[in-house]
């Protein structure tokens, strides 16, 4: 399933017109669990993976350092089943809502965002 991002794929013309893409043709795209609002990963999505995200059921994303499309559990058996997509207020990055099930991380954590917590300075 190798392609290039930002090629035409079957994204609705006015979803797609409004996004706002980076120099790369891609839109980070923020997975949360639906019902806890936990912050599970950011992936990256051009038009065909939004495409595929919204058509399939399953998170799709663009694999920037292998340079194709995967959907989330394909390989690792740890779905995303998306509940809602959302835009921001600019249009540049997207927020999808699923039901995760297993790790979200490669690293096998629920969640790529608890392992490296930076500490705040004191006022």
């Amino acid at each position: 399933m190798t392609s290039t991002p930002g090629t035409p794929g079957s994204l609705d013309p006015q979803i797609a017109a409004r996004l706002k893409r980076g120099p790369d043709g891609l839109v980070p795209a923020i997975a949360q669990q639906y019902d806890t609002g936990e912050v599970l990963m950011l992936g990256w999505m051009d038009d065909e993976a939004l495409h595929r995200t919204l058509t399939t059921g399953r998170c799709t994303y663009w694999s920037r350092s292998r340079q194709e499309y995967w959907v989330k559990g394909d390989t690792s058996g740890h779905f995303q089943y998306v509940k809602s997509v959302a835009l921001d207020c600019d249009a540049d990055t997207v927020l999808v809502k699923v039901d995760q099930v297993g790790a979200a991380c490669h690293t096998g954590a629920r969640t790529c965002f608890d392992a490296d917590v930076l500490p705040l300075a004191q006022p």
